[in-house]
């Protein structure tokens, strides 16, 4: 093997244990949140997809009917989506990455230090704005929803395969703008059934409202289930 081929085992062999001890910790986490019956969402989508807006309206609405929920969001320098979420009236935690294009399992658990999440019933975890990074990190989420905006184009889940392929569930955001932008729903939900067969797809706008009582019965559901 050349000295140019040689440093790929090792940057490998590197990433390889990063991911193993993000798991081991992920795994811990996930136990901790199924004993203490809280349902978390892993929110994951490009930058500009909507996901702010989305889970703003989503905690809103569980605050409204007095359901204790908190989030902790993830962005690159800023603490901008944090305090936009915070304005709905629930618990919230910034993490900034500096740089990083992903969150992982240890900086969600080093946040959620001194929470007592026993009272919760759900907890949003806002990733950080990529389409690849964060695929490969657990973070002891009970369901990953993906998110698609009209916006980006229908081949978006065939381009990115790895994020829709791993997803539980996919909101189509800002579906109120779909006439506008020429957003061909049918061949959108078509490709992800290529990626993801079977995946439940829900067509959501934060903006008008639409699909997000339908998004909080899936959260109910899932709940119910877990229970």
């Amino acid at each position: 093997m050349s000295d140019a081929a040689s440093p790929l085992p090792r940057i490998l062999e590197v990433r390889t244990k990063i991911l193993k001890k993000n798991d081991e910790i992920a795994r811990a986490m996930r136990g901790r949140f199924e004993a203490q019956g809280v349902v978390v969402v892993n929110i994951v989508s490009s930058p500009g997809t909507g996901k702010t807006a989305f889970l703003e309206e989503t905690l809103a609405r569980l605050h409204a009917r007095g359901i204790p929920v908190a989030a902790v969001v993830g962005d690159l320098e800023t603490d901008n989506d944090a305090r936009r979420l915070a304005r709905s009236g629930v618990p919230v935690r910034q993490i900034m990455t500096h740089g990083l294009c992903h969150l992982e399992a240890e900086m969600v658990q080093a946040h959620l230090d001194g929470w007592d999440l026993s009272g919760l019933h759900y907890l949003f975890i806002e990733n950080v704005g990529n389409l690849v990074c964060p695929t490969s990190w657990d973070l002891g989420e009970s369901v990953r929803l993906a998110m698609l905006s009209v916006t980006e184009g229908e081949d978006k889940p065939l381009k990115y395969p790895g994020l829709f392929n791993t997803a539980d569930l996919v909101a189509i955001t800002k579906i109120d703008l779909a006439s506008a932008c020429e957003f061909d729903r049918d061949l959108a939900v078509a490709n992800l059934e290529v990626v993801r067969p079977g995946i439940r797809v829900l067509e959501t706008s934060a903006k008008t409202g639409q699909g997000i009582d339908e998004w909080l019965m899936e959260l109910d559901g899932r709940r119910l289930r877990g229970r």
